[in-house]
């Protein structure tokens, strides 16, 4: 049996990428991080994300699982004076959290 060749590279085609994932953020930027606590239900937590970052249901949830297993989540990333008015809604929302410098 032989093994199938592989397919021949385009010639003189533009290169796509896919989208970089959600979680990325470009370097030079801030994040706002949440973090676990032993307070907010999950359910609470994937609610604020919906309400305060209009997120799916489906993001929400992903995120919040993170926070719960991974113990912290980058939730949004911008200017620091976006994360900061981030942090102060989660803060206001009960929820632990922090913004950050990228590198």
């Amino acid at each position: 049996m032989t093994t199938p060749a592989a397919p021949e590279p385009p010639i003189g085609g533009v290169a796509v990428s896919e989208r970089p994932a959600e979680s990325q953020v470009l370097p030079g930027g801030w994040v706002t991080i949440v973090w676990d606590d032993p307070v907010n239900l999950m359910s609470y937590v994937t609610h604020v994300f919906v309400t305060y970052f209009g997120y799916s249901e489906t993001k929400a949830g992903k995120l919040m699982l993170k926070v719960h297993n991974e113990g912290k989540a980058v939730v949004s990333h911008g200017s620091r004076e976006q994360m900061e008015s981030d942090v102060e809604a989660m803060h206001a929302y009960g929820l632990w959290a922090s913004l950050e410098k990228t590198t």
